[in-house]
């Protein structure tokens, strides 16, 4: 027995409890050797169609990290989610290159991938990578700007160091502008990914994700001051799922599927996060920070569900927040116009596997 099918063994009760009383007790493909049996909930012809799809590839933004639109769909493979749907679904870890990612999409090498925020899909746009956002969870930005506790206005960072990553965060920019602050008085440094760079006072502000360089702070004991966009007025998204256009429109029901399967896992999640992100490290070979990675899941979870409004399904999109979204891009002179968000985000299939705010799960009625 592989370790795979060991772990696809140990994971049987879950799937099972989640599928509830399943509709059929066998392999949809029939008759192949290497089948397995699972519990599938759908009919045998939507089961055939999703076959027909084949191997479906999704890439993680970045290793395995739980973070929203990853997780979920780290968990629905471990559950036999996929498999309960007729889907053959291979998980690919990336490395945080999210246009090299979108590239893989518009090329057809794989079919789904998470992007940061709404305004990458925007971007990837521009660079004529060929991608439909399906669904957006998060809608408030996931970007925060840290400092000491001594920085009582942002303008008090005139004159001093801000560390990033790679390069300041859109939202941050417009919330720094709409603070009145001299970004032209401020050094921009590339400051990697120690938060300890803040305490150690190497920097005076420090960018970064609130799923993340917050909690390595709190566990180093260190104290700080969160500044948060939309405290100022900015708009912003987090966790979008995307996929391949031709793709989607070629295979409506496993891309209703596949999303179906993603929404079932995050509940799941919402109760059972310590499960989930275990998932996740078993997929993990250089060695997996379960304590920090909980943090990252509960804390996006938690921005999930207070950034959804009530009757809207999780993962709705709002065009006239993307096209806000865009101008911050605009403004600071990533994009050179603002393309019509309409054609780049497709929700149908999202909506599909949606009764209002809840989501379906076949035998379930």
């Amino acid at each position: 027995m592989s370790a795979h099918d060991r772990r696809r063994s140990r994971l049987l009760g879950p799937a099972a409890a989640l599928a509830a009383t399943a509709l059929l007790a066998t392999a949809c493909g029939g008759g192949d050797d290497d089948a397995r049996d699972v519990a599938v909930i759908i009919d045998q012809e939507r089961c055939d169609t999703n076959r027909e799809a084949g191997p479906i590839t999704f890439v993680t933004g970045y290793h395995y990290q739980a973070s929203v639109t990853q997780l979920e769909v780290v968990a629905a493979e471990a559950m036999g989610l996929f498999d309960s749907l007729c889907l053959d679904v291979t998980i690919q870890p990336g490395n945080g290159d999210l246009m090299g990612n979108a590239q893989l999409v518009s090329a057809g090498t794989a079919h789904f991938t998470a992007m940061s925020n709404e305004a990458e899909v925007l971007q990837a746009d521009a660079r004529d990578h060929r991608i439909v956002g399906l669904a957006t969870y998060g809608h408030v930005p996931i970007a925060t700007l840290l400092t000491g506790t001594d920085v009582k206005d942002l303008t008090d960072l005139e004159g001093g160091t801000l560390g990033h990553q790679s390069l300041l965060p859109a939202p941050l920019e417009a919330m720094l502008v709409a603070a009145d602050v001299d970004l032209d008085s401020i050094e921009q440094v590339e400051a990697g990914y120690d938060p300890g760079v803040l305490p150690r006072g190497q920097v005076q502000a420090l960018t970064g994700f609130r799923s993340n360089e917050p909690h390595r702070l709190d566990a180093m004991g260190e104290e700080y001051t969160q500044w948060l966009p939309e405290d100022f007025g900015v708009v912003g998204s987090f966790g979008v799922m995307v996929a391949s256009p031709e793709w989607t429109e070629e295979h409506p029901t496993a891309t209703e599927d596949f999303l179906r399967a993603v929404g079932r896992a995050f509940d799941h999640c919402s109760e059972e996060a310590e499960e989930c992100v275990g998932y996740a490290a078993d997929l993990d070979l250089a060695g997996y920070d379960t304590e920090h990675n909980l943090q990252v899941w509960d804390t996006e979870r938690d921005l999930v569900a207070s950034s959804t409004p009530e009757g809207e399904p999780r993962g709705f999109v709002d065009l006239e927040l993307t096209e806000r979204e865009g101008e911050t891009l605009l403004d600071n002179g990533e994009l050179d116009e603002i393309p019509d968000p309409g054609p780049l985000f497709d929700t149908r299939y999202l909506e599909a596997v949606h009764d209002g705010g809840d989501p379906i799960w076949p035998d379930e009625g």
